[in-house]
This record gives structure tokens, C-alpha cells and sequence, in this order.
């Protein structure tokens, strides 16, 4: 008999609540060796014994056949004498003081789950919470590590005979599945209308079907928060849910049943096909088929949809296919205005009432409210818009050690961000910090997180605008709690989050280009539209748009009209009559207008990229006023003819990139009766060849090769398709986001790095 010997293995990473136990269990049996495997706080702990070979054979199978949803991190092996194990067990979970680890996001049901959930002869026949270690909900449920049922929401259902010998089987595919249930002893569905329950279990689902084929909204209570369902092909329907939730325009987002049902509606590629049918489950911005019949209310002015497939048994039992039911679901969100997407049941029968016809609801609870994801591809990979369901809470996993740090992130699509060693937790999407709700779903947030990984901050990260909440936030604490604080300048946050998420050393200096909308500039403007060199721990900002007054502030954010009127007086050229925002605007709106750019009154001035998108948006009669973010922009994109290869002007000298030819040729162009859609290319492919050649200047002064592409305006997907090659041909290195949003989702990352490279002294002294 060959001699044992003894592994001791600590494993970290996504290695609880996806079947990584069991696992180990079933290669320690098939290779016949002893010993244990466990939970802890920390991760999971092996010892097992047995002959060398044997040990090797197990080393090697975590590699080689790990459950499809762990992500290890690191696997650290000591050796030592046997102790003499006799069996290989699963030993209890294991609370360490402070230890932390990664939690498992959300995923779609699986394909077992699925076929049993269907399967007439199996006793979770169309049950609507069925799950495994595979699937099911597991962020929006945990309350606390480790991940075990007393820990989750699921602690109040009393496991029955049936589901408990699944549970306590390491052979089985249910073996620790912490929400594991059945119809005998788990949560339950049902369908409330006005004010009366009147069905449970299946009689719940068939009058909530039979409603949306009818045209009515129906608010269901999902994973991470409810929706309000109606008829995606019904524009009666669609246009009433619009005029009850006050949504004019921004797009719905869409569910439908299968891959063929998305296909019937949408052109997708390969790529597309595979995110969407992923285990995260987000929606997918996907181009729309022509006259695909969903109804044009669901995305007014777009030439996309954003769709995603069920992901949980209850979608799936809702949306299946028969009985005329229809093939396509609106699905937004179930909230009022920019409040937090609703979690409770008592919640949404007071704040939906007026929304919803009626409800689906049910009594799980759900502990952490979590959007959907939005996700579209470019090239041969995903690039998020909004990252929640099916990715958060997973970290970006940092180039160097961190301190401790809490970064509060931006105003706009807040998203904070906790840093502990080499672990960046990125929050779910909280919101627009606008409003008391949202506040308060920021700091629940926030002490959650802290608490689940075991964070207690050392130092706190906010942006430099002194009015964002986040910001307040961070003050407040920082006097209360006796902690440092950095601020961190709006777009070099940018530059750094997509620099950290690309794992670029510590050191290394890029071009960044940062393209958004509103960030506070240190000189007190509004930047937007910059070319930087930096580093994690410093800038500096070598061109930018040249300022123009954003003449009534925020106003002239929700009125591009304004814009445009502020760039034709900066280009000298007149406030014509056949000009569309000329024509919009009144006579008194004008004059006060003239007085506010001539004086100076309300008129900050900015450099604003995404402001420049607004103001050609108007010019060429796309949108003169929005009803939600970056609207302008969106629609003139939708508009860009690719056959198109003029481009547009800009002056570029000294440190400025002076748009006025631009606007020079394009009213001429409108003049001249150019189609909208030559103009919108001729713009677009103007920008693309601005952004080179200001490139190869900072490259002639730096000797700089890399270029950092960050902020929302580079989810411009005809933009990003332009500017990447161009780039690329002329030997520049791109970098741009794939793990967190290019918007203001993914700034809190950048936040917490520069904020680290700071206070550690790495260089830089802003």
C-alpha cells in the first residue's frame, strides 16, 4: 500500500452557495481519499489524505472540473504528517471574526431545474421556486456569511422530509442549495386584485396571464425587486403603462420567452445569442428587425430593444408560450419616478396601486433590491451600461493589496464601491441620488455591504462636487467616524476605473479620454470632453473642448435647444429663422437667453462632450428637449448612415479643440437640405478623427501609446466602432470597459484606486 500523505487547501473566492462542497466531496470518494471540507468566512478549507498520486489527481480536478458557476481566486496548499482520517466528511460552516469573502450574484435557473419545473411527473411540477446549487437567487436573499439557510430570508421555511434528505446529500445536485424548497414547505405565489386575494399556486398565474393578454399592467414581485408587466405588442397597452408610471419616452425594457421569440423581433449575432442566454441573465441592447411588431411606444426614436430571457421559474411560468398569450413583455422596473425599484409586498400595494391593475406576488423576502443588468456587445465581447443582477456583488480583482476604503461614488447612476486587500466590491445600481429614497437605499446599502465583507473602512473616496449626496454623505461621515477623506476629480476617476478593471500596473502612465456629460472641473467648470495623461494617483489635462455657457444650468441639460442657440452665438453664426431650435424657441425665450450668455447669468461654462451631442441634436432638428438622460445623443446615433465617410472640422491648438468649423459646415450642410442622417455621421466621424489627431499630439509630447477610453458618451456604440480601429492602425493601445459601466456606474472603482494610490504615496500629490 503506497504511504499517505496529507493537503491542507484554503480556496478563495466565489466558492459558497454554488455547489463547490459537494464537488470536493464527490472527487475526494471517486479518488478515495479522507478527510473534510468546509465553509468558512474566509472561503472554504480542505485537509484530505491519501497517496500522492491521488492528491495530485485532486489538485488537478480544480482546474479541470470545478462547478460552472465558482470563480477561484487563489488555492494555497501546505502539506503535512496524516492524521489517521478514516472518512472524507462535509464538517460544518465556520464564523471567522473579520474574514470575508466573495458572494455568488443571482443566476438564472438552470437546465435541470427547468426541465424538472416542467416535467409533469416530478413534485416540483410547476413550481414557481425551484432552484439548485446551480441557479436561483442568492445576493438579493443573504443577510450574512457564510452562506447557510440561517443566514439567507429562506430561514423561516422549515425544510420538508423530502427537500431535507436532498439538502443533507452530497450526492445530490441540492445538497446545501441554501434556498432549496418545495410546494409542501417553501414560498408561495398568488394574485391579488383590488384589495382581495383571489387565487394561489396555479389559479394565481392563469388570471395574472389572462390579464396581460387583455391589455392590463400586472406588477410581479421578481428576484430583486418587482416589475409592471403588460403586452409588448399591444401599443394601447404600452402607451397606458407610460401615461401611469410618467415614463414619456426612455425605453422599456422587453422579456421573452425563448431564443426564437427573440429572434422573430431582433437581428443578433453569435455573441449577442451567447450573452443573453448566459447564467447572468441581463437585458441585451439588440438591434430591432424592421416592422418587427412590437409596439413603437416601447422605444420611441431607437432602432434597438433591450431584451432578456426569464430567468427565474416564476418568469418562465408567466411567460410560456399558448393560449394567445403574447411572445413579448414589457418589464421595467417597479418603482415610481427615479425612486428605488420596490421589494415589499406592503410596499408595492401602496405605492404601485395606481400603476398596476393588479399583483403576482409572493413571500420570499427579498433582503437586497437588485435592477436588472443591461449589457451589449462590441467586438467579440460585453460591454455593461448598468451592472446589478447576475454580476454584483462579484469584485474586480485589483493589481496591488488596498487598504480598507469606502468610495461613495457619483450623483447620477450611483453605484459605491468598497475596496478590502485585493478586492473591489462594486455595489448593485442603487440610482439617481436625487431623492430622499434613493439616499436612504445608498446607506442601507452601504452598511450591508460593510458588514458582509467585513469592511471598516480606513479612509473615504467622494467626487468633487460639492453638491452630489454622495458627497455629503462621505463629509458627514468622515467628521463622525474621524476618517480620512479624498476627493477625487470626476474623469480622472473615470480613466482610473477603466485602468484598474484592465489591470494595468501600478505605475503606468495612459492617454485617457474622457467623453460624459457633467463632471466638476478643479477650475470650478463643468468638464466633459478631455484629454488626459495620468497615472492612478495623478492628472494632467492636456486638451479639452473649448467652454461654452450652459445658459440656464441644469435647464439647459433637459433643453439642448439651448445648447445649440449658445454654440451658434459663440460661432458667430445667426439665430435664423430655418433653424429647427431657433424656430422652438420663442421670442422672450431668446432674449432672455442673449442676456444670460451675454452676462454671464445661470451660465456655467463646460466642456462637455455629451453636451455637444445635445446641442447638434437640436440643430438638426432630432430633440430639442429630453425626458431622460442623454436622449439627444441616443436618437442622433440612431440616425448616423454608415455609408457616410465625410467628416466634420475641429480646431485643435494649443490645449483647446475648438468645434466652431464643425458647426460652420454642418449648418451649411442643413442648408444645403444634407439629410439628417449624413449630418449625424458627418458628426460622429468628425469626432473620430478629432480624437486621433489630438492622440498623436499628447503622443508626440509624451511618447505615450496607450489610450484609456471612459465615460458614458463611449457607450456610443458607432462611436466606440470608429475611434477603436483608428486608433489601433495608428499604434495606439486601447483600453475601454468590459467589467464595469464607462458611465457613472463604473466611477466609484476609479474613486477607490486613485484614492489608494494617493494615501499610499504611489506618486502624484493631488
Amino acid at each position: 500500500m503506497k504511504e499517505k500523505q496529507l493537503v491542507r487547501i484554503h480556496i478563495t473566492g466565489v466558492v459558497q452557495g454554488v455547489g463547490f462542497r459537494p464537488f470536493v466531496y464527490g472527487v475526494a470518494k471517486r479518488l478515495a481519499l479522507t478527510g473534510w471540507v468546509r465553509n468558512t468566512s474566509a472561503g472554504v478549507d480542505i485537509e484530505a489524505e491519501g497517496p500522492e498520486n491521488a492528491l495530485a489527481s485532486f489538485l488537478e480536478a480544480f482546474k479541470d472540473e470545478a462547478p460552472p458557476l465558482a470563480l477561484i481566486d487563489s488555492l494555497e496548499v501546505e502539506r503535512d504528517h496524516p492524521r489517521g482520517y478514516r472518512t472524507f466528511e462535509i464538517a460544518d460552516s465556520q464564523a471567522l471574526l473579520d474574514a470575508f469573502q466573495p458572494i455568488s450574484p443571482d443566476v438564472g435557473v438552470c437546465t435541470d431545474c427547468l426541465r424538472e419545473l416542467f416535467d409533469p411527473n416530478d413534485r416540483r411540477f410547476r413550481y414557481p421556486f425551484i432552484n439548485c446549487t446551480n441557479c436561483g437567487p442568492r445576493f438579493t436573499i443573504i443577510k450574512d456569511i457564510p452562506y447557510d439557510r440561517p443566514n439567507i430570508t429562506m430561514d423561516e421555511f422549515e425544510m420538508c422530509p423530502a427537500c431535507a434528505t436532498e439538502y443533507h446529500d452530497p450526492l445530490d445536485r441540492r445538497f446545501h442549495a441554501q434556498p432549496v424548497a418545495c410546494g409542501d414547505c417553501g414560498p408561495q405565489i398568488w394574485f391579488e386584485a383590488e384589495g382581495r386575494r383571489i387565487g394561489e399556486r396555479e389559479e394565481a398565474l392563469q388570471p395574472a396571464r389572462a390579464l396581460l393578454v387583455d391589455g392590463g399592467i400586472l406588477a410581479v414581485k421578481g428576484l430583486g425587486g418587482f416589475h409592471l408587466a403588460c403586452d409588448a405588442t399591444n401599443p394601447e397597452a404600452v402607451a397606458e403603462l407610460r401615461r401611469r408610471k410618467l415614463r414619456v419616452e426612455k425605453p422599456f425594457g422587453l422579456m421573452m420567452p425563448d431564443l426564437k421569440a427573440v429572434e422573430a423581433y431582433c437581428l443578433l449575432d453569435a455573441a449577442e445569442r451567447k450573452l443573453i442566454e448566459s447564467a447572468e441573465r441581463p437585458i441585451v441592447i439588440l438591434n430591432e428587425r424592421p416592422n418587427s411588431g412590437i409596439a413603437a411606444g416601447v422605444a420611441p426614436g431607437q432602432k434597438t430593444l433591450g431584451v432578456m430571457l426569464p430567468y427565474t421559474p416564476l418568469h418562465y411560468l408567466l411567460i410560456e408560450r399558448g393560449g394567445g398569450f403574447p411572445d413579448a413583455l414589457v418589464m421595467t422596473s417597479g418603482n415610481l419616478g427615479e425612486e428605488p425599484i420596490i421589494t415589499q409586498n406592503d410596499d408595492a400595494r401602496q405605492q404601485l396601486a395606481r400603476l398596476a391593475d393588479a399583483f403576482l406576488l409572493h413571500d420570499r423576502e427579498i433582503h437586497v433590491r437588485c435592477d436588472d443588468s443591461v449589457m451589449r456587445i462590441f467586438g467579440d465581447g460585453s460591454c455593461p451600461v448598468r451592472r446589478s443582477r447576475g454580476y454584483a456583488p462579484n469584485p474586480v480583482r485589483l493589481q496591488w493589496k488596498m487598504q480598507p476604503l469606502l468610495a461613495a461614488g457619483a450623483e447620477l447612476k450611483n453605484v459605491f464601491c468598497l475596496v478590502n486587500g485585493r478586492y473591489a466590491f462594486l455595489s448593485h445600481h442603487i440610482g439617481d441620488l436625487e431623492n430622499y429614497e434613493t439616499l436612504l437605499a445608498f446607506e442601507n446599502g452601504v452598511s450591508h455591504f460593510e458588514r458582509l465583507f467585513r469592511v471598516h473602512p480606513e479612509a473615504l473616496a467622494y467626487d468633487l462636487h460639492p453638491d452630489y449626496m454622495a458627497t455629503r454623505y462621505v463629509f458627514e461621515r468622515a467628521e463622525r467616524d474621524n476618517l480620512p477623506k479624498v476627493g477625487v476629480q470626476h474623469h480622472h476617476a473615470h480613466i482610473a476605473a477603466c485602468m484598474a478593471e484592465n489591470n494595468l500596473p501600478q505605475q503606468k502612465v495612459v492617454i485617457g479620454v474622457a467623453f460624459d456629460g457633467t463632471g466638476y472641473g478643479e477650475d470650478g467648470a463643468i468638464w466633459g470632453g478631455e484629454f488626459l495623461t495620468a497615472d492612478y494617483a495623478s492628472y494632467q489635462r492636456f486638451f479639452h473642448l473649448t467652454y461654452v455657457p450652459l445658459a440656464g444650468g441644469d435647464v439647459a441639460v433637459r433643453q439642448p435647444w439651448r445648447l445649440a442657440l449658445a454654440w451658434l452665438a459663440q460661432a458667430g453664426l445667426e439665430w435664423s429663422q430655418d433653424l429647427t431650435p431657433v424656430q422652438h424657441a420663442s421670442i422672450q425665450e431668446r432674449q432672455v437667453l442673449k442676456q444670460q450668455l451675454s452676462l454671464g447669468l445661470n451660465a456655467p461654462p463646460t466642456s462637455s462632450m455629451g453636451r455637444l451631442f445635445d446641442a447638434v441634436s437640436a440643430l438638426t432638428g432630432v430633440r430639442q428637449e429630453i425626458n431622460y438622460e442623454a436622449q439627444a445623443a441616443i436618437e442622433l446615433e440612431a440616425l448616423v448612415d454608415s455609408r457616410e465617410d465625410k467628416a466634420y472640422p475641429f480646431a485643435i491648438s494649443d490645449c483647446l479643440i475648438d468645434p466652431i468649423p464643425m458647426f460652420q459646415s454642418l449648418v451649411a450642410d442643413i442648408r444645403e437640405g444634407v439629410s439628417v442622417n449624413r449630418i449625424a455621421a458627418r458628426f460622429h466621424n468628425g469626432i473620430a478623427q478629432m480624437v486621433l489627431q489630438v492622440c498623436r499630439r499628447i503622443r508626440s509630447v509624451t511618447g505615450l501609446k496607450e489610450v484609456v477610453l471612459s465615460g458614458g458618451v463611449w457607450q456610443n456604440m458607432t462611436l466606440l466602432s470608429m475611434v477603436v480601429p483608428l486608433l489601433k492602425s495608428d499604434g495606439f493601445r486601447i483600453y475601454f470597459h468590459r467589467q464595469v459601466p464607462a458611465n457613472d456606474g463604473g466611477i466609484a472603482l476609479g474613486q477607490a484606486v486613485v484614492a489608494t494610490a494617493r494615501l499610499a504615496g504611489l506618486s502624484g500629490d493631488k
